[in-house]
């Protein structure tokens, strides 16, 4: 089978996962602010994430969770990816919490090892994890850090740390804020806007600002207020963080649908819509950073956009995806 027969078979069964999704892809939790970390922001569920709407997901002998290349990859395989394997072992941890079973446990701590035994720790840069895969579309070829992966990262080694009271787990976590004050250019994950900083899940050369990114950025970083031991830095970001998305936000909006990205760059599409999906995962987003922050802003941009999730806004999104995803041969 051709490459171009397999990236048009991989994105019709996107788009089809996408037609039956629910408009809530995670149920929310209850608790988002005790010091003791429960199920995350958004219940991770293992039944739904076996189910393959967001990774096929495989696991090696030890039980942590590897996933297939991009579709746009020529050498396809499957990867370590930090953000993946964070997402699943928040899965984990919710089975553990209903469970109460130790075999739950040493599972979940093996992906709290993971992160412990993979990491990298710089003077400059702190305590980071690369994904060795390439982002052909951002222009990533060589292992790249994520503010998303250091966000699972901290979610991960903060239940790790309160599970076994293993202080080397929270210093872990503690030196993942560092890399956020470094700029994406220099090796860092965070774009300096005029806006404010962006924490970047594709920390390319050049502004990418992914939405559903920023947003899980910041989960981490929430995470830290509630669980770690120094909290100022984390304090720091976060709010530096919800003040750029209040003077940002609404460029994302295309007054029918919402983009996925803020990349201007020559060579990408003037407009990369998002799918469904990840709009719906936006809207879901908005409605926790609401009940986070208490900011009207997101309430009231939550409800705007909901508005746009109807069936001809659908069909006139993917004719301007088909576009973007041919310019980006991804199809």
């Amino acid at each position: 089978m051709s490459s171009k027969i397999q990236k048009y078979i991989f994105m019709i069964r996107k788009f089809m996962k996408d037609i039956k999704l629910n408009r809530e892809i995670y149920p929310m939790a209850d608790d988002i602010r005790s010091p003791t970390l429960g199920d995350y922001y958004f219940i991770m569920d293992e039944k739904i994430l076996q189910e393959g709407y967001s990774q096929d997901f495989h696991f090696d002998e030890d039980g942590i969770p590897i996933i297939p290349t991009y579709i746009d990859v020529e050498e396809r395989k499957l990867i370590y990816y930090p953000i993946s394997i964070g997402q699943y072992g928040l899965a984990i941890y919710h089975t553990f919490l209903l469970s109460q079973d130790e075999t739950d446990r040493t599972r979940f701590m093996k992906i709290v090892d993971w992160f412990y035994s993979n990491r990298v720790s710089d003077e400059k840069l702190g305590d980071y994890w690369l994904t060795d895969v390439p982002k052909p579309e951002y222009r990533l070829y060589h292992p790249w850090p994520s503010a998303f992966s250091q966000s699972r990262a901290i979610s991960i080694l903060l239940r790790g740390y309160q599970l076994t009271g293993d202080q080397k787990y929270r210093d872990s976590a503690e030196r993942a804020l560092k890399i956020f004050e470094v700029p994406a250019a220099k090796g860092g994950v965070t774009t300096f806007t005029e806006q404010g900083p962006f924490y970047e899940e594709y920390p390319a050369p050049f502004p990418v600002m992914v939405l559903d990114g920023m947003f899980f950025s910041l989960c981490g970083l929430q995470d830290f207020i509630r669980a770690g031991e120094n909290k100022a830095k984390a304090q720091e970001l976060f709010e530096a963080g919800i003040n750029t998305l209040e003077k940002i936000l609404t460029g994302y909006d295309l007054g029918y649908w919402i983009r996925y990205n803020q990349c201007h760059e020559s060579f990408y599409p003037k407009v990369d819509p998002a799918t469904i999906g990840y709009l719906r995962l936006v809207l879901n987003q908005l409605q926790l950073f609401y009940r986070l922050t208490g900011r009207e802003f997101f309430r009231e941009l939550e409800a705007k956009w909901k508005e746009y999730d109807r069936p001809f806004n659908i069909l006139r999104m993917y004719t301007v995806k088909f576009s973007a995803l041919r310019k980006l041969n991804r199809l």
